[in-house]
């Protein structure tokens, strides 16, 4: 019992972060309806710029620094790096999300989503990560409870999430600006006309709840540690508390935060006892807010208040495919010169550019398609590349049969996935989708007793005694095996994109309009969407498959949330609502063309994943089609008619 209880209280730093980035979001979305997927990065933020403080005593800013001549005191540190954070929240308010108040929620989540990884960018290129530190900020004191030793840091970080979650809470019950944010939350018109300012409001909320969640993050960073990428997805959990409260109660999103964290600790423990399962050893902490946020969103999801919008939403125009078998045997021509006339790494990041196109093509039909939101593709990509693993080693499953196999095994993780959409739908499947990819990778992927330390090796492909492999001497990437990737992703965007210009792609569309009126014409909505995971999966898993065989062995970083991110951003920017932004987006992917040329000839591959997600930002506030849609719209746009004074001359 005294273990339970050290373990409880060892939770409460962690479950206070989480407490006050439930609270921020619950906030957040009553003064703005956003879902902000980028509050765990602000955390990020704030604990990175107190400890370079501390330590060189300089002011770091995205762009550009301040040196404020020696190291600053500790709480000197701590007030200079909360206005940081809120500064940096009102800018993201003001350039990022005041211009998408009436977008549709694809663009509010894809523009979020390239917040936090802008943000989680910045910080490995503007501070020094190798071995940083957070040096303590509260009493290093202990507490004798019950038998065992409490750290009296872990209370006071508990009393100050209570406070920050209470003075939220209370500035929307007890002020005249939070009893107008909540007005501003029922009918946004109605507001408007009483003279109230949506975006001053939400400007405010911004900055406090910047400030809120950089103040505990930092006084939680001797516990939780600097973590450049963890930190970001704090925000899972938060997201989870949040969803918990319905959205809607600051209190109880509070108080799940803190019990999330607090199971989590107890999740550690029970790892450590005899008869735990060795698989179950590494990932269930991070799977946990994967189950609390299915639980939260299909009992409650029905629940959960939509805000009151200003007017009606669209979402971006879609370009239905022509001449399908004829555009994807001219594609793969042009990708068939393009390995003809390269060779070594550029030969290897186009033939990565052609295969990152078809996982881009899973989100254009689940996405932009059947307007199903989903964050999970590379996920479904590592289903398949670790089936395939398996497969091929220990199965000794040939080729293509191998594809098949693993890809099916990907498509059923896809439907399980989308059994949510059933009843949820916009911004909450988003959550749904990343929160299952965080949990595969943890508690699969990067699981210790289920990949070896070798990682997971992939006996390489062959077909009537033609060896297909990747690689022979020194050739890094063969004709023959690019000839494969050719044929397999040719085959399936033809298909692909046959399917979407008849009656399944008219129905994705329907459903993505309206689902009642998708209903009422006749079309079975449940099953339209569960094919459309079912679709978007197994292209995602072949894919998988393909980048399996290209690298003859996969690890956890295969397939990282990150990298999936990074290609919802490209799928975005190419394209979401149109097969030639999937194949754009193949070109920018990470390992594609793009990545080669920056990684290899400009010497800039560090800034690649800071590059895409401000394109992703820019993309969402700008056009939100992409540049495929773009260049669609200008190529189709009707010619000015002449003046009759020309006609005449």
């Amino acid at each position: 019992m005294d273990q339970v209880l050290l373990f409880v209280t060892l939770g409460f730093a962690a479950g206070a972060v989480y407490a006050v980035i439930a609270a921020s979001i619950v906030s957040l979305h009553a003064a703005t309806g956003v879902l902000n997927f980028a509050q765990g990065s602000f955390a990020l933020w704030g604990m990175w710029v107190v400890a370079e403080l501390r330590r060189s005593g300089t002011l770091v800013l995205p762009v550009g620094s301040v040196p404020l001549g020696a190291p600053v005191s500790a709480w000197t540190a701590v007030g200079i790096g909360v206005l940081s954070t809120a500064a940096l929240a009102l800018a993201a308010h003001w350039l990022v999300f005041r211009p998408l108040r009436t977008a549709p929620p694809l663009s509010q989540v894809v523009a979020s989503v390239g917040l936090m990884l802008a943000i989680a960018a910045l910080v490995p290129l503007r501070f020094s990560t190798n071995g940083a530190l957070a040096e303590p900020l509260l009493t290093d004191r202990t507490l004798a409870v019950g038998g065992t030793f409490v750290n009296v840091s872990d209370l006071l970080l508990l009393a100050v999430a209570v406070a920050v979650t209470g003075a939220l809470a209370a500035y929307f019950r007890l002020t005249r600006w939070g009893v107008a944010t909540r007005a501003c939350a029922e009918d946004e018109r109605a507001a408007r006309l009483t003279g109230l300012s949506p975006d001053r409001l939400a400007g405010v909320m911004w900055v406090i709840t910047g400030a809120a969640t950089a103040l505990v993050a930092t006084l939680a960073a001797p516990s939780i540690g600097l973590d450049p990428i963890g930190s970001m997805f704090a925000v899972l959990p938060g997201l989870a508390a949040a969803l918990l409260a319905r959205l809607t109660s600051v209190a109880v999103a509070g108080a799940a935060g803190v019990a999330i964290g607090c199971l989590q600790s107890i999740l550690l423990l029970l790892s450590t006892k005899d008869g735990w399962p060795a698989w179950a050893q590494a990932g269930f902490g991070e799977a946990l807010p994967f189950v609390l946020v299915v639980v939260a969103l299909v009992v409650l999801g029905r629940h959960i208040p939509a805000r009151g919008a200003l007017g009606a939403v669209r979402m971006p125009a879609v370009t239905l495919p022509r001449h399908p078998w004829a555009a994807a045997a001219g594609l793969t021509a042009a990708a068939a010169v393009a390995v003809a006339v390269t060779s070594g790494s550029w030969r290897f990041g186009v033939v990565t550019s052609v295969i990152m196109g078809l996982i881009a093509l899973s989100l254009v039909v689940l996405t932009g398609y059947l307007g199903q939101i989903s964050l999970a593709s590379m996920a479904f990509a590592g289903t398949g590349g670790f089936v395939l693993s398996r497969a091929t080693v220990a199965w000794g499953v040939p080729f293509p049969l191998s594809i098949l196999v693993s890809a099916a095994v990907a498509t059923l993780v896809g439907v399980a996935v989308g059994l949510p959409a059933l009843r949820i739908r916009g911004a909450q499947l988003a959550v749904v989708t990343l929160a299952g990819a965080v949990a595969l990778q943890q508690l699969i992927f990067a699981n210790p007793a289920l990949t070896p330390f070798e990682g997971n090796l992939i006996d390489g492909p062959a077909l009537f005694g033609w060896d297909l492999a990747v690689r022979n001497g020194t050739d890094l990437t063969t004709a023959a095996f690019s000839g494969t990737v050719l044929v397999v992703v040719g085959l399936l965007v033809a298909l692909v994109a046959r399917l979407l210009a008849g009656a399944t792609g008219q129905s994705f569309l329907a459903i993505r309009s309206n689902e009642r009126a998708a209903a009422s014409a006749g079309i079975d909505v449940a099953r339209t969407k569960l094919a459309g995971f079912a679709l978007s999966a197994f292209l995602a898993g072949v894919g998988g498959c393909l980048i399996g065989y290209s690298r003859s062995q996969l690890s956890a970083e295969s397939f990282n949330v990150v990298v999936g991110l990074s290609v919802l951003c490209m799928a975005y920017v190419g394209g979401i609502t149109s097969i030639g932004g999937a194949l754009v987006a193949g070109l920018v992917a990470p390992l594609g063309v793009l990545y080669t040329l920056l990684g290899s000839t400009l010497g800039l591959g560090r800034y690649y994943t800071l590059i895409a997600a401000c394109a992703l930002i820019v993309t969402a506030v700008l056009n939100p089609s992409g540049l495929a849609g773009g260049l669609t719209h200008l190529r189709r746009r009707p010619k000015p008619a002449r003046r009759p004074a020309e006609v005449a001359a």
